[in-house]
């Protein structure tokens, strides 16, 4: 997966910010492994989901699937759960697929972790910068 700027630097942002609260530091390859194979362990939550949908289907379903995941993580904050919506899993799509039997015709798209948040675990405590309205809107009269 590529990224551009300015979704690059937002992306690595966030990422350092993460791993500063972990006490993750630049060239930490440890530090790094352990926080990919937490993700990769849906952070030991009870539940946890895989969304795909099918290759074929276009802007307008992706869309629906978006506004779907939106409604389950709210959904579940209703019934008192908390939730993480992992996107790592779409770079391991081929191990997914294979180890879940989920077809070719099917796009892996992410993961996502359902329980209690621990509150007392640091990278909860990550509040990522947001872009200001106004970088990504234009306003017409």
């Amino acid at each position: 997966m590529q990224f551009r700027e300015p979704y690059l630097a937002r992306r690595r942002k966030v990422g350092w910010d993460l791993y500063g609260l972990l006490g993750v530091t630049k060239g930490d390859t440890e530090g790094m492994k352990r926080q990919t194979a937490a993700n990769l362990r849906f952070f030991d939550a009870p539940v946890a989901l895989m969304l795909t949908i099918d290759r074929d289907l276009e802007i307008g379903s992706w869309l629906d699937l978006g506004m779907f995941i939106q409604t389950l993580l709210i959904a579940a904050q209703g019934h008192g759960l908390d939730s993480c919506p992992q996107a790592i899993f779409a770079q391991f799509h081929p191990i997914v697929r294979r180890e879940l039997a989920i077809p070719e015709h099917e796009v892996v798209v992410c993961g996502i972790a359902i329980g209690k948040a621990d509150s007392d675990a640091p990278a909860n405590r990550l509040v990522p910068e947001r872009e200001p309205v106004e970088g990504f809107t234009t306003w017409l009269d």
